[in-house]
């Protein structure tokens, strides 16, 4: 298990971490989400003795993360760091031997996890010639070639089509089967809300939320609805029955106060637009975040 405990972290007088707390159990995915400039960045290269904190600490199994602890932790960050004008398996064998693999255990993994992700044909490519999205697989597998216990995850999906999405997803899913401990920061929250058991919302280093994603959700219940509609819904704006709403591709999500039944308000609204589709709902991961973030600022 990883423990993070009283986590802080300033620069000068900018607090980017502060007094973060939580524990991550292995088998699970524990989603690490927030706003750009939240402070995951920062929380995460602390877990990974990148930087130093402040004060608080980090336990892996209830040991200090310490260079001693390097090759049991594999790192994907969002950045893009891998070496261009290198072929591929050059690439992927050399970060592999800095996590301690020995060459012949790297030649058998190196050919099983360019099988597993679609692209042992550009072994001997140079990773320049690779799409952005075959380069991010490129560093997914130097993340995870060496069997690490703890798995961090900086948005991996970036840069790859709906396909290869879930691809990636199926296999890190095959990783968290062998108990694998994975931590995924993120910016989808559709992807998260679909993978992460446990959630923690931070915004400008602090908590907002955290905990098990269904218990949240039931925390965040309410009264929400959603549907489909052709029309105009500026009409929203003006019922009392309505808390807020959100609108996207012709589909509308709706928090009603707790005394509206829904079936009373499709009847209102079926007068002044043509409802496709209606459906009672729990609030979604992406309302939740952004109703918590609005709260936190106002």
């Amino acid at each position: 298990m990883l423990e993070v405990k009283n986590l802080v972290k300033t620069y000068g007088s900018i607090t980017a971490v502060n007094n973060l707390s939580f524990n991550v159990k292995p088998g699970k995915i524990f989603g690490m989400l927030g706003p750009n400039g939240a402070g995951k960045t920062t929380t995460i290269r602390t877990i990974l003795n990148i930087i130093k904190p402040n004060s608080g600490e980090v336990l892996l199994n209830q040991k200090p993360v310490t260079k001693d602890l390097f090759n049991s932790i594999g790192y994907l960050p969002e950045e893009r760091g891998l070496y261009k004008k290198s072929k591929v398996s050059d690439v992927i064998t050399y970060l592999a031997s800095l996590k301690g693999m020995h060459a012949n255990a790297i030649k058998n993994d190196l050919d099983k996890w360019l099988k597993k992700l679609e692209i042992p044909r550009y072994k001997d490519r140079k990773v320049e010639e690779l799409s952005k999205g075959n380069q991010q697989k490129i560093q997914f597998i130097s993340a995870v070639i060496h069997n690490p216990e703890l798995l961090i995850l900086d948005e991996p999906f970036s840069g790859f089509d709906p396909i290869n999405q879930q691809l990636v997803k199926d296999v890190i899913l095959d990783l968290l089967d062998n108990g694998k401990i994975i931590i995924l920061s993120t910016h989808q929250m559709d992807t998260a809300e679909k993978l992460c058991s446990e959630i923690l919302l931070i915004n400008e280093g602090k908590e907002v939320l955290s905990g098990e994603l269904s218990e949240i959700k039931k925390k965040f219940g309410g009264n929400h609805v959603m549907f489909a509609y052709e029309g105009d819904i500026k009409f929203l704006n003006e019922m009392d029955e309505v808390i807020s709403f959100d609108i996207y591709s012709n589909t509308a999500e709706v928090h009603l106060k707790d005394d509206v039944k829904p079936e009373l308000f499709l009847k209102k609204i079926i007068d002044k637009v043509t409802v496709k589709q209606f459906s009672i709902i729990e609030p979604t991961l992406n309302k939740i975040f952004i109703d918590s973030i609005k709260n936190q600022n106002s």
